[in-house]
């Protein structure tokens, strides 16, 4: 209570009259924050009315207004809640113009918004009509003050035309700068015609300010050198001359006594973007630097020393300029290292956020994959089983017993020996042992009906064994999914890995293999590392080389060869389509093995299909597959499925899928392609060209052979073709195979040809083993030729066989030491 009767005393009134202050404070503090945050959010509609002003103020040619239509034309159709401030000031800056005409200003913009709004309530107002619109209503306002003058002349006449037809080019100027200007424009570069037209802009503004000084010092004058060395420091030597070029145009056509301006801004725009690489500094002195030589010999004392004065003025508004806004410039400048930096900042956030997008989805397929993984739990397998088994006894029980009248005595008194009882008889019908004759004892003195209830058992263990097939099929079909995901969500892995691992910046070996190249006097227009992971090597390069001496395969990859501690080869050579473009030639790691193939293949009957398909090709990572599959029977069908089965396969393995995965899922395809029992042979070997290991994955196919010197290795392995059941077994057997062993692989038509009666594995082997060529086509073709003989001609199944000679790789020419060359630091693979 005292502290309440404390708080009513005069000392709390003035704590109060003090917290009142504060208040006060804070409200007046917020409404100035409220009030910077409205200008930041009008910011662009402030900038836009005060160019508004300065344009409706310009005047060229000392009578010609063309700037204020065009511009009110394209802010009516980019920025619709800024046009009607920006009429005001159009007409507000030719009031003080040089030669006032604000009544004709405000009659052509009148005119101009009558024609868009006539063609909005036809929905045909488009920007691209700005252009003719505003020639139209310039046209018609300025014929209309020449026909009420005093005197009317063809020259009056043609002014008129010229002005019109300026307003409807800078209207078109107008239409690409402004989006730049207020940064509205998407793109992450600007074209050089773009630029130009900001230029255009910009002059046309700075020809508002035509007569206003500062201490003697023209503010015109001042503004075209600040943007001169602004736009040299950003984009160098070629964007300052030409801001330069510009510049001094349109200022020369607004004062005529200012036509040296155009020379003196282009050389002193020259001279600062050449010195670009010293910095502010260093750009301000070359622009002082250019305007001073010129104007020592155009001018007098007084205009060299004003001229040198403006210079300055210019140069510390450029020490001025913050450094976030010079870089700004240079990023939309195409070939500044900013704009270079950007697009490679962009890429690589596009790699990343694919990248993360990629593993996100990995993991999504994962989590997948363990939910179906989990549904085929094994671990309470046994208490299913157990469970199923009381069921089944149950059911059994509740057809046999409950009508009898010694149901209670069994199930009650006897409990133990009836369950019992019960058990041996569904085991002996689970395994197909039916007493019926010869009933054990124990069964007929402890039930009354034991063939009845045998039958009964019969009739539901039936059901119950459709039941555990169906379950088992749902069983193996989800672990096929649960497969099938993870395989997807490696595969997405390894893209996320790749993705990532293309995004490392690799300018610095760029650079390096052009300075070796040039070193040598190979002119190169372009090189990009794609890639320098080892054994994995890709580097594409563009040149103009004269065809026939082959420079690519002769001097660049051995150097590259050197350079980078492997064996570099071409892979590829692209040439130009067109006359003077360049040649792109993809260089990339030669294999330390390479194989080659021969095949031949007979039709049953000497049809002209044969059921049996073959395929060979390179994976893409060092690997070489060759396949054989023999489908089912002859003919269309069955080529139909053996093609299929390989087809899909080898997609399966482009993608980086397991092997393992990619035969269950081709198995799986082939099971649900069709209701009808089709099925196929998969042998295929899959060669490693880096360290010549072999996998061969055999699933119900013939053996396969090792011919290496006089010595020939049977490479078997059994089990059932693809296509049959839902578990399929296969085998993978991995060999390390040496330079000139081949392999000889082949269907069942070429492996059964000798009969029953002869041990096929040797009689094969001893054919093989007599081959006198290595050629792998000629092997080929004696072994189809040997058998047919042996058939005395007649072709009794469809016959293929595939050889594939593995042989040391030799590079075509040997890697040369340059001197002074240094290995290529090669990036850090990402993990």
């Amino acid at each position: 209570m005292k502290k309440e009767n404390v708080i009513m005393f005069p000392a709390g009134e003035q704590q109060m009259g003090w917290g009142h202050s504060i208040m006060e404070k804070g409200r007046g503090w917020l409404s100035s924050r409220r009030m910077v945050q409205l200008v930041l959010a009008k910011k662009w509609t402030i900038m836009l009315v005060g160019l508004g002003f300065l344009l409706g103020r310009a005047v060229i040619l000392e009578s010609l207004m063309p700037f204020a239509a065009a511009y009110f034309a394209v802010v009516y159709f980019l920025r619709k809640d800024a046009f009607a401030w920006t009429a005001v000031s159009l007409v507000a800056g030719s009031w003080f113009a040089v030669t006032p005409a604000p009544l004709w200003i405000g009659m052509e913009l009148a005119v101009l918004f009558l024609l868009f709004k006539g063609l909005e309530a036809y929905e045909k107002a488009e920007l691209g009509t700005a252009p003719l619109l505003v020639f139209i209503s310039t046209l018609l306002v300025q014929l209309f003050g020449l026909f009420i003058g005093d005197t009317m002349s063809w020259y009056g006449f043609m002014m008129v035309v010229v002005e019109a037809a300026l307003s409807f080019v800078l209207t078109l100027v107008f239409i690409q700068a402004i989006p730049v200007l207020t940064m509205s424009k998407k793109s992450a570069s600007l074209k050089n015609e773009e630029i130009i037209c900001l230029m255009i802009l910009l002059a046309s503004v700075m020809t508002g300010a035509v007569g206003w000084q500062i201490y003697g010092l023209s503010v015109e004058h001042i503004m075209s050198r600040f943007l001169l060395v602004l736009f040299a420091l950003a984009g160098g030597a070629p964007l300052g001359a030409c801001v330069g070029v510009v510049a001094g145009l349109i200022l020369s056509l607004a004062d005529l006594n200012a036509v040296v301006q155009m020379s003196l801004l282009a050389f002193a725009g020259l001279l600062a973007g050449l010195l670009r690489e010293g910095g502010k500094a260093a750009v301000a002195f070359g622009m002082l630097l250019g305007t001073s030589i010129l104007a020592v010999y155009v001018g007098s004392g007084s205009d060299v020393m004003t001229s040198t004065w403006e210079s300055v003025a210019a140069a510390v508004l450029l020490m001025l300029t913050p450094k976030i806004m010079i870089r700004t410039i240079a990023r939309y400048v195409p070939g500044t290292n900013e704009h270079a930096k950007s697009q490679h900042e962009y890429a690589k956030r596009v790699r990343d956020v694919t990248a993360d997008r990629v593993s996100q989805y990995s993991e999504v397929f994962k989590q997948l994959s363990k939910s179906f993984g989990q549904l085929n739990n094994t671990e309470n397998v046994p208490v299913k089983q157990e469970e199923e088994l009381s069921h089944f006894m149950q059911t059994v029980s509740a057809r046999s017993c409950a009508d009898c009248h010694r149901n209670k005595a069994c199930w009650e008194g006897k409990y133990f020996q009836t369950y019992q009882m019960m058990k041996d008889m569904i085991t002996a019908v689970d395994e197909d042992r039916i007493p019926t004759h010869n009933m054990p004892r124990t069964w007929s003195s402890h039930c009354t009906k034991p063939a009845q209830v045998i039958g009964i058992i019969e009739q539901e263990y039936e059901l119950y064994r459709n039941d555990m097939h169906w379950k088992k099929q749902i069983f193996d079909s989800r672990q096929l999914v649960a497969d099938q995901l993870s395989g997807v969500s490696q595969v997405m892995e390894d893209l996320a890995r790749e993705i990532k691992r293309e995004g490392q910046t690799l300018h610095l070996q760029e650079e390096q293999i052009r300075e070796a190249l040039e070193g040598l006097g190979l002119s190169i227009q372009e090189i990009e590392v794609i890639n320098l992971e080892e054994g994995n090597v890709e580097i594409e390069l563009y040149h103009h080389f004269a065809r026939g001496y082959d420079e690519c395969r002769k001097i660049i990859a051995p150097l590259l060869s050197d350079i980078l501690g492997e064996h570099v080869a071409v892979k590829s050579e692209r040439p130009a389509e067109k006359k003077g473009e360049p040649t792109l030639v993809v260089f990339g790691s030669a294999k330390e093995f390479e194989v080659e193939t021969g095949i031949a293949g007979a039709a049953k009957g000497g049809d002209l299909l044969s059921g049996d398909s073959f395929s060979m090709l390179e994976l893409g990572n060092g690997k070489f597959a060759v396949a054989i599959s023999d489908g089912m029977g002859n003919g269309e069908r069955a080529r139909q499925e053996s093609s299929a089965a390989l087809s899909i396969l080898q997609q399966l393995l482009k993608s980086g899928m397991d092997e393992k995965l990619a035969i269950k899922s081709v198995n799986s395809i082939l099971l649900l392609r069709s209701p009808d029992e089709v099925f196929a042979t998969i042998d295929l070997a899959m060669i490693d060209l880096y360290t010549a290991k072999t996998t061969f994955m055999k699933i119900g196919s013939t053996p396969s052979f090792i011919k290496r010197g006089n010595e020939v290795i049977p490479v078997t392995a059994n089990n059932l073709p693809v296509g049959i059941l839902q578990d399929i077994d296969f085998d993978l057997i991995s060999m390390p195979l040496q330079p000139g062993d081949t392999i000889v692989m082949m269907s069942d038509g070429i492996y059964d040809a000798p009969g029953h009666a002869v041990n096929k594995e040797m009689w094969m082997k001893r054919i093989i083993h007599e081959l006198k060529t290595e050629d792998p086509q000629e092997m080929a073709d004696a072994l189809l030729e040997t058998v047919v003989r042996y058939h005395e001609g007649e072709i009794n199944d469809d016959m293929t066989v595939l050889v594939a000679r593995i042989d040391k790789h030799l590079p075509e020419w040997a890697s040369f030491r340059w001197p002074g060359l240094t290995r290529l630091e090669r990036p850090r693979t990402v993990s």
